[in-house]
């Protein structure tokens, strides 16, 4: 069996659930639990990426500068990942970033809009540090558009490409039909990106793998936007029961698990109603506290709200169009 590689995005996805205010400590301590756990790739910053931090989607407790050099201190083995959405972030961050000791970047775009990569796919690999593609929102394009779409990402030197299931709307053989499309139009290693809202995060990730993906993001617990992400710990114990080799230490990995949830989250996120309909409507997961909180301005329900984001196709980025979604479910008199 091949050896798949996990890309741990607790220290990332895992800010969204807390409104991007994990301090030095508890980075610093979770990140020295899973660099000794052997996961080879951390991925830490604002849950938006690099130059994120903002009234729109969320100031961070500490900035980008200390969130990666806390990182890269408590890590002398695992690569450190960071994100970066075109438009949030910047070459210039791009730059500190890899100044400051971040390996790996991935550069992240709507599903069907890879040409806003192509400048800092370009910036990342004239550092030297590894870049990768991700289409955001992937259920929002065919397996044959996000080929395309990936492949043009390979032609501006992403040495590999990601599909994220933001709204965790997937099936396992939704996932399996995009993953062996994408892997048949490039030649650089395809990764993939759950989300838990119907519950399917660790059964997609195992299918991503089965159809020819050899990268994996998961969190501690799940940590993440909405219902959360692939359950780290849970998915390298399924993965080794299928044979495949992580190379990651699984009791150690567990104790960093234990770890997290006492120090980073006030509970594991679960897969409740208002994430339930996150995930039928095709919605970004990451926008579930802020609908939250104009459902209870406008007092209508969440989830009536997600229905009027999904009917619209709203993406990840317009988080201002969710209170003209709450007035709308209150002028149709759909109150609570």
């Amino acid at each position: 069996m091949p050896v798949v590689i996990l890309h741990d995005s607790t220290l990332r996805d895992g800010q969204h659930a807390v409104r991007h205010q994990l301090d030095r400590t508890q980075i610093g301590a979770y990140a020295a639990a899973v660099d000794a756990a052997g996961v080879p790739v951390v991925e830490v910053g604002h849950g938006n990426g690099l130059g994120a931090s903002s009234l729109q989607v969320g100031r961070s407790k500490i900035s980008d500068d200390e969130m990666l050099t806390t990182a890269r201190e408590a890590m002398p083995h695992a690569s450190l990942a960071a994100l970066l959405l075109p438009g949030w972030g910047t070459t210039g961050d791009v730059r500190n970033a890899v100044r400051l000791g971040v390996d790996v970047v991935r550069v992240a775009a709507h599903c069907t809009e890879a040409d806003v990569t192509e400048r800092h796919l370009g910036a990342v690999r004239e550092l030297g540090a590894e870049a990768q593609g991700v289409l955001l929102m992937s259920h929002m394009a065919s397996p044959g558009e996000l080929a395309e779409q990936c492949a043009l990402m390979a032609g501006y030197g992403a040495q590999a490409v990601c599909l994220f299931d933001s709204a965790g709307t997937f099936l396992p053989e939704d996932v399996a039909a995009r993953v062996r499309a994408v892997t048949a139009a490039v030649d650089v290693p395809v990764a993939f990106h759950g989300h838990n809202n119907l519950g399917m995060a660790v059964a997609n990730s195992i299918a991503a793998v089965q159809a020819g993906a050899r990268i994996l993001d998961a969190c501690a617990r799940g940590f993440g936007a909405g219902a959360g992400n692939a359950q780290i710990e849970v998915l390298v114990a399924v993965l080794e029961r299928y044979g495949y080799r992580t190379g990651i230490d699984l009791r150690a990995l567990a104790d960093a698990a234990d770890l997290a949830e006492e120090t980073l989250m006030p509970a594991p996120p679960t897969v409740d109603s208002t994430s339930l309909v996150s995930g039928l409507s095709g919605v970004f997961s990451g926008f579930k506290k802020p609908v939250l909180a104009a459902a209870a301005q406008h007092d209508v329900r969440a989830w009536d709200i997600f229905v009027e984001l999904g009917r619209h196709r709203v993406i990840a980025g317009q988080e201002d169009l969710i209170p003209d979604a709450a007035r709308a479910v209150a002028a149709q008199g759909a109150g609570r």
